[in-house]
């Protein structure tokens, strides 16, 4: 699977783009999602690579994020607890439900009562550098 983040934002971004991103929904700055690997998403990832970073997430980062970020719809934006979580999914842990996401079993938009997306904030200090693609 992979986490892909939006890491510009929406002025000036081409309509193709900006179509692509909702697809993938990342409509906001620092939005994070968890996309199965295929054809169709690397190709939509290729699309979007200037205005994204993307890769592999591994077991113990979508636990976290999944104990961070998980949102519930309707419930004031608060954080799932592991009992929300048991009574809406069936799984007993964030463990559990990390390795069912990892492979393939279920995924995250077809329980209603969460966000299908994760809100991130602002990496501190700021990025790093912005590097070209390409030599001018």
């Amino acid at each position: 699977m992979y986490a892909v983040i939006r890491i510009r934002g929406t002025v000036g971004v081409p309509k193709k783009i900006e179509y692509t991103l909702n697809l993938l929904r990342l409509k906001r700055l620092y939005w994070c999602n968890i996309l199965p690997e295929n054809d169709s998403t690397r190709g939509m990832l290729e699309k979007v690579k200037d205005f994204v970073t993307y890769g592999e997430i591994d077991r113990e980062t979508l636990i976290h994020l999944l104990k961070k970020r998980l949102r519930m719809k309707g419930n004031g934006n608060k954080k799932v607890s592991e009992e929300d979580l048991k009574k809406i999914t069936g799984f007993n842990s964030f463990e559990e439900f990390a390795d069912a996401l990892l492979s393939g079993k279920v995924k995250l938009k077809q329980f209603n009562a969460f966000f299908p997306f994760f809100r991130l904030r602002p990496p501190s200090k700021g990025l790093k550098s912005i590097k070209e693609h390409w030599p001018k």
